[in-house]
């Protein structure tokens, strides 16, 4: 019995189709981030649900009056508010098109925490997986 030869186009087009799609292997739902800023400490643990566009989170802080926290591009542009106000543990809808980037690439993002004193005071770049103190 003799075996025929494939095209190298034919195998690669059907190993391809067995492959899931690049983005799919590289998504991270369980982001970290180390903050600091102005002499004060803290950690921000995510869980991305990509499913429903929510973004949920767990802040661990070493601050007072706190008011919000956002995150930002590397412009400083916001990409997702973490809530309305600041609390310390929730949840939020983030657009698609965000959660997916942040999920995507999330050391390209940086939280942001405001206190009454300084807009931004305390930062830190998100990494895949969780943060501890």
């Amino acid at each position: 019995m003799r075996l025929k030869r494939l095209p190298a186009a034919a195998v690669a087009a059907a190993a391809l189709a067995l492959v899931p799609a690049a983005t799919a292997e590289m998504m991270h739902p369980e982001l970290g981030a180390h903050l600091s800023g102005m002499g004060e400490t803290g950690v921000v643990n995510l869980t991305a649900h990509s499913k429903g566009h929510r973004l949920c989170w767990k802040f661990q802080l070493h601050t007072m009056h706190v008011l919000g926290a956002t995150i930002r591009d590397k412009h400083g542009m916001k990409v997702a508010n973490l809530g309305h106000m600041y609390r310390a543990k929730g949840c939020a809808v983030v657009p698609k098109m965000s959660l997916q980037l942040i999920e995507e690439k999330p050391g390209h993002y940086w939280v942001w925490v405001a206190t009454k004193s300084h807009p931004g005071e305390l930062r830190g770049k998100l990494f895949a997986g969780m943060a501890h103190m």
